[in-house]
C-alpha cells in the first residue's frame, strides 16, 4: 500500500492492448488531495489506449472530486482513449446517482451494493 493512498499498476510497455492501464484510488476523492490526484489521473492516461479506474476504495467524494473524474474523462477523450470507472464505492455511488452521472460517465445503472 502506497503512503498517498492510490495504488498504480500500468500495462507493461509495448503491450497496450493486452489489457487496460489501472489505477485504483483509495481514501478521500476531495478538494484535499485534488492537486495529488490530478497529476496522478494526468500521469495515468498518458500513452495508454484505456485506462480502468477501481473506486472500490473511495471514501469521499466532493465536488472537486467529480471535477477530477471530468477531467480524467476529457483527457481520455482528446487521447481517444477508453476510460472505464469500475467498483464504485457507497461514497461514490450516492454522489453519482445525486448528481446523475451515470450517463456521463458511460455507467449502468449502480444501484445497492451487493451484501457482503
Amino acid at each position: 500500500m502506497s503512503d498517498t493512498g492510490i495504488f498504480d499498476a500500468a500495462a507493461p510497455q509495448g503491450d497496450r492492448d493486452a489489457s487496460p492501464a489501472s489505477l485504483r484510488v483509495d481514501g478521500e476523492l476531495s478538494i484535499y488531495r485534488a492537486h495529488e490526484l490530478k497529476q496522478t489521473f494526468v500521469a495515468a492516461i498518458q500513452g495508454v489506449d484505456a485506462l480502468e479506474v477501481d473506486l472500490s476504495g473511495v471514501t469521499e467524494l466532493d465536488c472537486s472530486g467529480v471535477q477530477l473524474l471530468m477531467l480524467l474523462r476529457t483527457l481520455a477523450r482528446e487521447k481517444d482513449a477508453e476510460l472505464h470507472l469500475t467498483n464504485h464505492s457507497p461514497a461514490v455511488r450516492e454522489v453519482f446517482e445525486l448528481l446523475d452521472l451515470a450517463a456521463l460517465f458511460d455507467t449502468p445503472a449502480l444501484g445497492t451494493a451487493p451484501a457482503a
